[in-house]
This record gives structure tokens, C-alpha cells and sequence, in this order.
């Protein structure tokens, strides 16, 4: 059987512990490594056809670049690149237990992101954005995690977000799954866009999607 590779590129949204916001979402982007660079052109084709400026980002989202986003999320769903993401409600992380910390917890998001979708017939190159100066630590620990249980990781390194645009389509689809779970209304576009993603997904924004859905794969950790 062909070795196949694939790449994951994972982001972070609202994650830290005392940011103000009720839940963490750790998600990815994924794609079969030949085709990493078609995604990435046509993305790129994209961006200057509708003039869009810096960086792809759920932040960036208005009325006035709208139609470019929403060529973005048809694209996606058009091609054969698949989202994941596991969401908790931080509110729910009991960190006072003995020996456990939030970051402990963080991790274990990262394993159960994985977990579930890596084939140990195939090999992978996973590439994190760095988010802060501990990222070298969270290396380090993700890398000592994921090895021990899978030895067909060829490659975990941390890549700044403007780097790749999958990553940064991976911001965009977390942000609109975020924002739909805090119940904002402010952006009329980002509303938009929630909207067409129902449609695209066929699931709602707010609950676990069946474990065979690859294409758009949503879990949430529920604690007791």
C-alpha cells in the first residue's frame, strides 16, 4: 500500500484561561501533502482577485469584503481539504483537582483533536501557529504526547499564521463557530457566513457531528 502524507495545520481561538471568553476551540486544517501547494495557490488567486490585504482572518470579516470570504468558504467545501475541531466550555475544566493544571487540559484538546483522524497507515506533518513566547514548552510537550502514541508523526513545528493560508482558513472557520456559540449579531456578514456554513456543513454549529463526517468535523468535550 502507497505511503501517503498529510498535512494538518492547527490554530487556537480563545484558549487561554482567563480571556474573558466562555469556550476554547483548538481546530485544523488538513490536506493530502501533494496538494497542499494547489489549495494554497488558488487561496492566493483568491486573495488578488478581490484585492484582499494581510492576512485571511475571522477577525477581518465585514460587509465589504464579504464576497471574498464567502468564495473562501465554497472553495473549501469544494475541494478535498476536511476541518476538525473540539470545543469545550472552559467554565466546565475543573483545574483544582490534584496534580492538573489548564495546561494539562490544553493537551489533552490536542490529543482528542488528533486522535480519532490519524490512520497509522499514513504519515503526517503537523505545523501549529505560534501563539506566544511558550510555544517552544508546547512543542516540546506536544511532541513527547503524540510521539509516544503515534510514530508516524514525520513532522511537529510551530509556523507563524501568515505562512500558510490554510491556516488561516482554519482561523475563519473557527471564528464563525465560535461567534455563533457566544450568540453575537453585531457583523451582519459574519451572520451571513454562519449561515452559508450550516448549509455547507448540513449539521449545526453547536453540537457533535457524527464521527464518520469528515469533511466538517465539530467535537464537544462534555464534563461532568
Amino acid at each position: 500500500m502507497q505511503n501517503k502524507t498529510f498535512n494538518f495545520y492547527c490554530d487556537e481561538s480563545t484558549h487561554l484561561e482567563n480571556d474573558g471568553f466562555p469556550y476554547m476551540i483548538i481546530s485544523y486544517i488538513s490536506s493530502a501533502w501533494p496538494q497542499v501547494r494547489l489549495h494554497s495557490q488558488n487561496i492566493r488567486r483568491l486573495i488578488q482577485e478581490y484585492n484582499f490585504k494581510g492576512e485571511i482572518k475571522w477577525s477581518k470579516l465585514s460587509d465589504s469584503n464579504y464576497n471574498f470570504y464567502t468564495e473562501l468558504l465554497d472553495y473549501f467545501f469544494a475541494s478535498d481539504m476536511n476541518f476538525r475541531a473540539v470545543i469545550v466550555e472552559k467554565s466546565r475544566i475543573d483545574n483544582k483537582k490534584m496534580d492538573f493544571t489548564y495546561n494539562d487540559f490544553y493537551y489533552r484538546m490536542y490529543y482528542q483533536l488528533l486522535h480519532h483522524k490519524i490512520n497509522m497507515e499514513y504519515t503526517y506533518n503537523i505545523y501549529l501557529d505560534i501563539k506566544d513566547t511558550c510555544s517552544y514548552k508546547k512543542n516540546t510537550k506536544l511532541r513527547e504526547i503524540l510521539n509516544v502514541k503515534y510514530g508516524n508523526i514525520r513532522n511537529l513545528q510551530f509556523i507563524r499564521s501568515h505562512e500558510s493560508v490554510l491556516m488561516q482558513l482554519a482561523d475563519v472557520l473557527m471564528g464563525a463557530i465560535n461567534y455563533n456559540l457566544r450568540g453575537e449579531k453585531q457583523v451582519t456578514a459574519k451572520l451571513k457566513i454562519i449561515e452559508k456554513l450550516k448549509k455547507h456543513s448540513k449539521y449545526p454549529l453547536d453540537r457533535t457531528t457524527p464521527k464518520s463526517n469528515d469533511k466538517f468535523n465539530l467535537f464537544f468535550i462534555e464534563l461532568k
